[in-house]
């Protein structure tokens, strides 16, 4: 197979499989750099403190994404040369006034701007003010959205328009998959949600960038924190397979088999079995029996444990 059509196919495989989230921690950490940077533009225009912090990143098809926030959103849509490609960066209506307040020097003591009795808030549509402040929020986002990804790509969003029904909103088929970051922002004992969806077919190509976190300086190890990181992630649930064996075959084959019939396999209760997590080999063991099950014991180690340890840490 020639170079260029081994990319088209790995391409189309990447475009097929939600992107693992817990494989990319750059992409935690931009979000990390996101909500950092919004929290510090928006303490240069307003005397209250203002908070925010990513609530999660998680796949999703973009149908279901913009779903998820059918009522009570307004998102500015971005277009992004580099990645030819656009994205969405959406508030709820508490963020919007929210930040109103905050921006136009509320200090919590004053009846909450929302409040209106005569007109249910939940239905009232946005006014032209509050749809020129959250379209002002949305570039200061898109501004730091681009410097926090800096680290891993040069990328830059420009401003197409303002939607309030995501139905409408056209950021790619609905049915592909996307990377979909939610943020809350506190201030004046209010909470308020922003999140912003890429489409996959953008992150693609900046994949391998994201695998690993890039830093423009050597740290020293903060040994509380290493011990505490251990801690943590000894308690973290995974999902364990033991394979005796495995033998290629072709699609011929798997289509030719039939009910009852017998594969025979090379392996024997003496061959040693491979302990997987997450398709990493972690240990080698033995295939035994006891009180009418199958038992493993462990004999060997794969040396995967302080390898991640030590990779993990080192960043």
């Amino acid at each position: 197979m020639s170079t260029a059509a081994q990319a088209i196919r790995e391409d189309k495989l990447l475009e097929s499989t939600g992107i693992s989230i817990d494989r990319l921690p750059m992409l935690r950490m931009v979000f990390d750099r996101l909500a950092t940077g919004c929290a510090d533009a928006v303490r240069q225009m307003s005397t209250s403190p203002t908070y925010f912090s990513v609530a999660n990143v998680q796949s999703q098809r973009i149908g279901d994404a913009l779903n998820a926030h059918a009522h009570n959103t307004i998102a500015g849509i971005f277009h992004s040369p580099e990645w030819d490609s656009r994205i969405l960066i959406g508030f709820d209506r508490d963020f919007v006034f929210t930040l109103i307040e905050v921006l136009f020097g509320a200090d919590g003591s004053e009846r909450p701007y929302k409040y209106e009795p005569d007109f249910p808030d939940d239905e009232r549509p946005y006014t032209p003010i509050e749809i020129q402040v959250a379209q002002a929020l949305c570039e200061l986002a898109a501004q730091n959205l681009k410097a926090a990804f800096s680290p891993v790509a040069d990328v830059s969003f420009i401003f197409e328009q303002i939607e309030t029904r995501m139905y409408f909103a056209a950021i790619g088929s609905r049915s592909n998959l996307a990377v979909k970051s939610q943020l809350l922002v506190q201030g004046l004992d209010n909470c308020g949600q922003m999140f912003v969806i890429i489409p996959q077919t953008a992150l693609n190509p900046i994949r391998q960038s994201l695998t690993r976190v890039v830093s423009g300086h050597t740290t020293v190890k903060d040994q509380r924190w290493t011990r505490q990181i251990q801690t943590e992630v000894h308690k973290t649930e995974v999902r364990l397979q033991a394979i005796l064996e495995e033998r290629p075959m072709t699609l011929g084959e798997i289509s030719a088999l039939k009910i009852g019939q017998v594969i025979e396999l090379q392996a024997s209760p003496r061959s040693p079995v491979r302990l997987q997590c997450n398709d990493e080999t972690v240990f080698w063991c033995q295939l035994g029996q006891r009180d009418g099950s199958y038992v493993l014991r462990v004999q060997d180690s794969a040396n995967q444990e302080q390898e991640f340890f030590d990779d993990l840490l080192s960043r």
